[in-house]
């Protein structure tokens, strides 16, 4: 296993990363001011963002970062299921069970929205997959809020082909409620240098591991896509143990590429 071979006490470039194990960068940092001011004040944020992007490490910060005194955070991405699908999702995650129809999941939500002193977050991620009448019945619930203000605030986190949908004359009243919006870019070569030597650090192994032209390669290959660059890396930590160096040079990453037909 590389983690012996590199010495590390813990696994880098994880798919799934542990919150403290997220590097806050600059575009992070963005994102949590736009999302923070939502709690406080919005009612529905738009994120956005290509595959691989960091979304779902934004998205992560934010949750916990929410006093749970005041929110009650739900996570749902599970979209592909029909409009009635999500609200019974939503119902589900409330701790209620669905009721029949459509009308009654209506008045089950409010309900159970009304019953609580905290505002309930909603974060629905892989909202690109929402159908067209779900994204509709969000906009209506998030705007049916109490007399001091929503109960109900909504993070709506896809793919870039959701603010397309979100275009269409019939989601008017919805787009006009979009308290934030933000689009997470892809890393620069410098931020993307940094995440790799983050990414090293926190896994207990030296950051000089990987040589300063084979990072500036890994940016150039992924993008600046840190779900691609958590590919290749680990693809060159394995590639590296198995011909036992302790380097990782320009030649190794561009052999790696090769051997996992990256572009």
């Amino acid at each position: 296993m590389f983690t012996t071979h590199f010495k590390m006490t813990a696994q880098p470039f994880l798919e799934r990363t542990p919150v403290e194990q997220i590097l806050a960068d600059e575009r992070i940092t963005q994102g949590l001011a736009r999302l923070e001011y939502l709690a406080r004040a919005g009612s529905i944020a738009l994120l956005t963002g290509v595959t691989g992007a960091g979304k779902s490490s934004l998205l992560k910060l934010f949750v916990r970062s929410l006093s749970r005194n005041l929110y009650d955070p739900i996570y749902i991405s599970l979209t592909n299921v029909g409009a009635n699908g999500v609200l019974k999702l939503l119902l589900t995650s409330l701790g209620e069970q669905p009721r029949r129809g459509k009308e009654r999941l209506f008045l089950q939500i409010l309900e159970r929205l009304g019953a609580t002193e905290h505002t309930t977050i909603v974060v629905i991620d892989e909202a690109h997959l929402l159908p067209s009448e779900a994204l509709t019945d969000l906009r209506l619930l998030a705007s049916s809020g109490l007399e001091d203000g929503p109960a109900l605030k909504i993070v709506l986190c896809g793919q870039e082909t959701l603010r397309d949908e979100l275009k269409r004359a019939r989601h008017a009243d919805l787009t006009h409620r979009i308290s934030v919006r933000y689009h997470v870019p892809p890393l620069s070569k410098e931020q993307t240098l940094a995440y790799i030597d983050f990414q090293m650090k926190t896994s207990g192994a030296s950051d000089k591991v990987f040589e300063p032209e084979a990072k500036t390669l890994i940016h150039d290959y992924s993008g600046g896509l840190p779900r691609r660059i958590n590919n290749i890396a680990i693809a060159c930590l394995i590639h590296a143990a198995t011909k036992n160096t302790q380097k990782i040079s320009e030649a190794l990453v561009n052999d790696t590429a090769s051997e996992f037909h990256l572009p």
